[in-house]
């Protein structure tokens, strides 16, 4: 029998037994997952199924819809001939052809890579807003209990920095028409799209805008930063920095992350949104590729300009998440620094590639 990865099934059964107050309320419930194979999805399906094999009485059955556009089967293996995760594959912009009673709906089918999503603008497009209407149409069907939809902090564009770290009212400084906006713009009409389904219709939506999350799961040729550089470090190469070095995030490790979604797609704030990330330590690219090599060991850094035309056009210089509502209204407080967060990420990339 395929088994997950044991890191991600240490973060797994520690995101558990923070939230495990809470989770007692989804057992014996059937859930709808778009995107379920992709990096933030995929996490959502573990932690069902190790609830299912180790916690509840009354199994909570889980129907994923993935159409592998920018995810691999190989993430969700292990889930193959398991009796309470059923896995279709077909386009979220398409009919739901699914006739159970669902309680909760989590929308994470989205192309989230930057290089991806200037490859697809058109299925990025459909997936964040047709894809998101399919969802929200098919849940006033079926009387659901919350309806999650990932977001972005990538709605805030390039914020002023006076406006960083950036709080949930702040409006954004988003290009309509740049390379980036298939992703941006998209996002922001999900968002107003989908808080007027519970302004018009009282459907349970949450809304939670991950800031750069990163950790095991995430494909090593995803082409964002992280995975960048831990593949030029890993395959011995000297870590590329594709810019200045002197743009700034705030990176958040996936078991944090995690556990701030499921505590939004739990709460009582309909209609709300959430910054879901790290408010702990910004760092600049620099400092990045210098930590990863110092963890790898013997690997030297250079700069290189992309082959990608658009590679830092609209790219933000800062992004850093003000977590005052999540950290008021939720059960949320990020854990996880940085270099542990690291770590953690190159051991699974070691396991995993053979490495």
């Amino acid at each position: 029998m395929l088994k997950v990865s044991s890191i991600i099934l240490e973060d797994i059964e520690i995101i558990y037994n923070d939230l495990k107050d809470y989770l007692n309320v989804i057992e014996g419930s059937t859930w709808l997952i778009s995107g379920g194979a992709g990096f933030l999805g995929s996490y959502f399906l573990d932690l069902l199924n190790y609830c299912n094999e180790n916690v509840f009485s009354l199994p909570c059955k889980v129907i994923c819809i993935e159409n592998f556009l920018s995810s691999t089967p190989e993430r969700i293996k292990h889930f193959n001939n398991n009796k309470y995760i059923h896995i279709i594959n077909a386009d979220i912009v398409r009919p739901i052809q699914v006739d159970e009673n669902i309680d909760y709906i989590i929308h994470a089918a989205s192309i989230a890579s930057p290089t991806f999503y200037r490859k697809y603008p058109i299925e990025t497009i459909e997936a964040n807003v047709l894809g998101l209407k399919n969802l929200l149409d098919f849940g006033m069907d079926k009387s659901i209990k919350s309806f999650l939809f990932f977001s972005t902090s990538e709605i805030y564009g390039d914020p002023t920095k006076e406006n960083i770290p950036t709080p949930e009212n702040y409006s954004g400084n988003v290009s309509c028409t740049g390379p980036r906006a298939c992703y941006d713009e998209s996002k922001r009409l999900g968002e107003t799209l989908a808080v007027n389904y519970y302004r018009q219709y009282g459907l349970p939506v949450k809304i939670v805008r991950p800031f750069n999350i990163y950790g095991p799961g995430l494909r090593l040729d995803d082409k964002r930063v992280i995975p960048d550089f831990c593949s030029d470090a890993l395959y011995r190469k000297k870590i590329s920095i594709l810019s200045d070095g002197l743009p700034t995030r705030s990176f958040c490790y996936v078991r944090d992350a995690l556990s701030g979604f499921v505590a939004s797609l739990l709460s009582d704030h309909n209609g709300e949104s959430f910054n879901i990330g790290n408010d702990e330590r910004e760092i600049n690219m620099i400092d990045l590729a210098e930590l990863i090599a110092q963890i790898v060991g013997g690997v030297e850094i250079e700069y290189k300009k992309s082959n990608e035309m658009d590679y830092l056009t609209d790219n933000p210089q800062r992004r850093c998440p003000d977590l005052t509502k999540a950290k008021t209204l939720l059960p949320y407080q990020p854990k996880v620094g940085i270099e542990e967060g690291l770590r953690r990420t190159l051991k699974w990339y070691k396991e995993n590639h053979g490495l």
